[in-house]
């Protein structure tokens, strides 16, 4: 069928569907055949719906239809617990009203076809029959057979054609001992659910505080509305079979908390519930406000990650980054934002000199436990740079490894001495990193070097021009203060099987 055809179709289509969706109450409003609905909502597209209805039912067996289930349920998930009834079997009829499939399911179904004189706008009307519906619709008027796409004509249904559904229908064969009315609840997992937290974030880098405002984003693509739903948001991805990415991309590094938030959990999740009732409206995305801190203490650093061997003819920006934590306290007399965060993206503005807030960027956080130090990246400093340069790389020989080996190897905070299997070549790389700052206040920033492993798990860092911190087998953490426009010139001997 040609978008054209489905143009012509759709006026008449919309009618008849506004005759199932609308009844007695003010014009516009959808009536539901849902109950009384709480939906569970998980991070992965994912949720649980549960509609507890009131229904006559007959004695014996019977076919019960639920209307407005999601248009995404998975059948296999369905569980219908009835008082004095029990399930003989259960359908979805996911064969729902749209223009094609109305056209496919009409075909040998008689219609009137109405054309339009496009100099005079008079109508004439035609009885015939489609008699199909492939790459074109082709309908028999009288003797002869025209296709619709050549005609200047809409097609008119006496009505549905048998298996259409104007919405999605669960139908359940149920055998109750006695007739009368009973609440039916049912319930399923369905794909077309979302939701993840968006924060927004006034930092004072004067004060050292944080104001934060946590708002869950919704989104509804599950071909089904619900208009008063008691939702329930679960913070964590639930296994569903699916296999998840291992890789994370490199990114300052905080500390993972160790506090319980104080909030309801379930299993290894924690639960986000929503106040009232809530219209989650099909292709909707919606807001929910959540968390709402004001003065958590807060800081701004600098932070440059150099891969291995990497050098540069040129300074590079030394990336902003906003720190702050999620327990109860910050250090003394200092507070936290005190809760557990969920998975989202965290926009940090600052006020100009007018007072108008102004967006400096922004960054995603995972599930964040309570008590963590968060480090977010917003952006790229304009004045603070650092040009990192390869000086010189030589071989060394074992010797000159193992003595080097006796004092400079740390392992888990214990010093050791190292045995060398007849190994025969090592290298000592000398590396040179100069820090820049042009602005008016010192800044602190922290500068990375990565690559130190790639699986031997004993490079060393023979010489160094200031104190670093071994942060994991890979990286090594040089923390320097850079006076006000002025420059930091840091030094550092590797020694490495490569």
């Amino acid at each position: 069928m040609s978008r054209r055809q489905a143009r012509n179709w759709t006026p008449l289509l919309m009618g008849v569907m506004a005759g199932l969706y609308t009844t007695g109450a003010q014009a516009g409003d959808v009536v539901s055949a849902q109950g009384q609905v709480a939906i569970t909502i998980y991070n992965n597209d994912l949720a649980l719906v549960q509609d507890v209805r009131q229904l006559d039912l007959p004695r014996g067996r019977a076919l019960t239809e639920f209307a407005d289930v999601s248009a995404q349920i998975r059948p296999e998930t369905v569980t219908i617990a009835a008082p004095g009834a029990g399930v003989v079997e259960q359908n979805f009829d996911y064969d729902l009203l749209s223009p094609e499939r109305l056209v496919d399911k009409g075909v040998g179904q008689a219609v009137t076809i109405i054309r339009t004189n496009r100099a005079t706008g008079v109508e004439t009307t035609e009885r015939g029959t489609i008699l199909a519906n492939n790459n074109g619709t082709l309908v028999q008027i009288g003797n002869r057979i025209e296709v619709l796409g050549e005609m200047d004509a809409r097609l008119v249904f006496d009505h549905l054609p048998d298996g259409l559904k104007a919405r999605p229908t669960l139908s359940v064969m149920l055998d109750a001992a006695q007739g009368g009315r009973r609440p039916v609840a049912l319930s399923y997992l369905s794909r077309g659910f979302s939701w993840k937290a968006d924060y927004v974030a006034m930092f004072d880098e004067k004060a050292g505080k944080l104001d934060v405002q946590g708002w869950v984003t919704l989104n509804n693509t599950s071909g089904t509305s619900y208009p008063a739903a008691k939702l329930l948001l679960v913070a964590g991805a639930v296994g569903d079979g699916a296999e998840q990415p291992r890789f994370r991309p490199a990114r300052p590094m905080g500390v993972v908390g160790t506090q319980s938030a104080p909030r309801e959990q379930v299993g290894d999740f924690y639960l986000y519930p929503i106040a009232n009732p809530t219209m989650l409206a099909q292709a909707q995305q919606k807001q929910v406000s959540f968390l709402d801190v004001k003065g958590a203490a807060a800081s701004k650093s600098y932070w440059y990650r150099n891969n291995w061997l990497a050098t540069n003819d040129e300074a590079q920006s030394f990336a902003s980054v906003l720190n702050f934590s999620t327990g109860r306290e910050a250090g003394p007399d200092n507070k936290g934002l005190g809760d557990a965060l969920p998975a989202g993206t965290v926009r940090v503005y600052m006020r100009d000199a007018s007072g108008a807030p102004q967006f400096v960027g922004e960054d995603n956080i995972t599930h964040t436990p309570m008590g963590s130090t968060l480090a977010l990246k917003t952006g790229e400093a304009f004045d603070v740079k650092i040009q990192p340069t390869v000086e010189k790389r030589e071989k060394i020989d074992s010797a000159e490894w193992e003595r080097v080996a006796q004092y400079r190897i740390t392992r888990d905070g214990k010093a050791e001495t190292v045995l060398v299997d007849a190994p025969k070549t090592y290298w000592r790389t000398h590396m040179a990193y100069r820090l820049t700052n042009a602005r008016n206040v010192p800044v602190s920033v922290e500068v990375v070097q990565a690559g130190l492993d790639r699986g031997w798990h004993d490079t060393r860092i023979s010489a160094e021009s200031a104190k670093g911190e071994q942060r994991n087998a890979d990286e090594r953490v040089w923390k320097i203060t850079i006076p006000a426009q002025g420059s930091v010139n840091l030094t550092a001997q590797i020694d490495a099987r490569y």
